[in-house]
């Protein structure tokens, strides 16, 4: 029979092993073959999974934005011996905001047998804990990293969560926590909700939620350099 590919989801920063339910660390611990994003920040992950053999006895393959179109069969080809393959992101679902997604879809294409584990995502849980709509939302990735475009993006999701009533979330790199804060002082309109989910899972986790006209320049200094996710409803 053939092998299977099983999406693994990560923690979402230090000390939360504890995040990932036992029934996924089961099957985790047996696989031999990963197909990772980062080689570096998936055999940590791993290291505190405990694994059933050693870190040194795994295939790796690392699939990013640097992958090829053209590596990716070789990374399913250990299923076409009947061995199983674990695909991981850096943090959270695989193939969610992910280059996993492209493995995914070519394991659909050659009738692969793909599996979803039960893990944290940052996108559910900071919806969650948003206070935000539930029932309809957006996720829209990266915004533009350059501050004029950023407030013509947060200008136009805002008018559309106006239109839709839907919660609009992005992710942002931790080092421009701040400018985004910023910028949506300065584009938003003050009634619009606007949401940081900082650290989410780990024991300096930080929600906050308010009108962007009760936020002050300052909360972008708090959660600079960390994970964070970032929604608008207006």
């Amino acid at each position: 029979m053939a092998g299977t590919l099983y999406l693994i989801p990560s923690t979402l920063g230090p000390g939360a092993i504890d995040t990932i339910p036992p029934a996924t660390l089961l099957v985790t611990r047996r696989l031999r073959h990963f197909v990772v994003e980062t080689g570096k920040v998936a055999r940590a992950f791993l290291k505190e999974v405990e694994l059933d053999h050693r870190l040194q006895e795994c295939t790796y393959y690392e699939l990013n934005k640097r992958t090829r179109p053209d590596e990716l069969p070789a990374f399913l080809a250990p299923t076409l011996d009947g061995e199983d393959v674990g695909l991981l992101s850096d943090a959270g679902a695989p193939g969610v905001a992910d280059p996993g997604a492209k493995l995914v879809r070519l394991a659909h294409e050659r009738g692969i047998r793909v599996v979803p584990l039960v893990g944290p995502s940052a996108i559910l849980l900071s919806v969650m804990a948003s206070g935000m709509n539930g029932q309809s939302f957006t996720f829209h990735g990266y915004l533009s990293p350059k501050r004029p475009q950023l407030a013509k993006d947060l200008k136009r999701l805002e008018s559309e969560s106006r239109k839709l009533k839907q919660t609009q979330l992005w992710i942002e790199a931790p080092y421009r926590n701040q400018a985004t804060i910023e910028v949506a002082l300065e584009a938003l309109a003050p009634t619009t909700l606007f949401c940081a989910a900082v650290d989410l899972t780990t024991e300096t986790e930080w929600v906050h939620t308010a009108p962007i006209g009760e936020w002050a320049v300052g909360k972008g200094e708090e959660i600079q350099k960390r994970p964070a996710m970032f929604l608008l409803l207006a």
